[in-house]
């Protein structure tokens, strides 16, 4: 009882300052006045704070879900895009048939291996024959160029990478359509060789270099990357340094292209060469 007496003597007066604000609290808040406005506003604008942060936590955690249904929506995009319009015409149709239409379809896959500091660098991809992955498909990322299948098992594929002594395309300057031969001579993984384009073509620093499309692998128009410098001292054609727009150190998603006409432009093309 004297513990009890002494601690009351002690701290009464602070227990008793607590008593009367919570009173004064209550009492405030319980009349509709302009104090209880102010308090009213202040918690509800507590509680919209707490909310936000809660709801921002779950967004992060969210985001790895986000991802995958992105990825799922551009593949829906890249092939309805191919349903609705002709290459032969530089129109856009709506149509029903898309099969007759349609000349590439797109596969998403995730890179599982991927080697850049090699003269013949490959890419192992997670997707193989039973998703429709075969050799001599090409395979592209999300800011361009990636490499070409050249082995298909089950559940995975090997892409030659763009980064490949060995890896060759034709590819034209995209602002007057001169195309030429890309190579990678091994030195820069940021920079690939465009040769074969003569000295009267005009081209400066920072033209855009895309796909041709000659070839039955990839379609036309694929961003390869930018003039980064030239040569014209070099015989009769420039030596044309092209930075790459893919940037192989962070390659992840990309997707292997079916091109649904291949096997009747390889077939014409063969015949052509057999009555010559």
């Amino acid at each position: 009882m004297r513990n009890l007496l002494n601690f009351l003597k002690r701290f009464g007066n602070v227990l008793l300052f607590l008593l009367l604000e919570a009173i004064a609290l209550y009492l405030l808040a319980s009349r509709p006045n302009y104090h209880n406005i102010i308090l009213s506003k202040a918690f509800n604008a507590t509680t919209a704070s707490l909310f936000e942060r809660i709801n921002l936590a779950s967004d992060y955690f969210s985001l790895n879900e986000l991802n995958e249904q992105l990825k799922r929506e551009n593949l829906r995009l890249r092939n309805t895009m191919q349903r609705v319009y002709n290459d032969s015409e530089l129109s856009v149709f709506s149509v029903t048939d898309s099969i007759y239409m349609q000349q590439y379809l797109y596969i998403q896959a995730s890179t599982v291996n991927n080697s850049v500091n090699k003269q013949k660098n490959y890419i192992t991809l997670n997707k193989g024959t039973l998703n429709g992955v075969r050799e001599d498909m090409a395979v592209i990322g999300t800011d361009g160029i990636v490499g070409i299948i050249v082995e298909a098992g089950k559940s995975y594929s090997i892409a030659m990478s763009a980064l490949n002594l060995d890896f060759r395309l034709s590819s034209r300057l995209s602002k007057n359509g001169y195309f030429g031969s890309l190579t990678w001579d091994g030195s820069d993984i940021h920079t690939i060789t465009l040769n074969e384009i003569p000295h009267h073509v005009d081209i400066s620093i920072g033209d855009t270099v895309e796909t041709a499309g000659y070839s039955a692998i990839f379609p036309e128009g694929i961003m390869v990357g930018t003039i980064d410098e030239y040569d014209s001292s070099t015989g009769d054609f420039y030596d044309i340094k092209v930075k790459l727009s893919t940037e192989f150190r962070k390659l992840n998603n990309v997707y292997v292209i079916i091109n649904l006409k291949k096997e009747d432009q390889i077939k014409l093309e063969a015949e052509l060469q057999e009555t010559k």
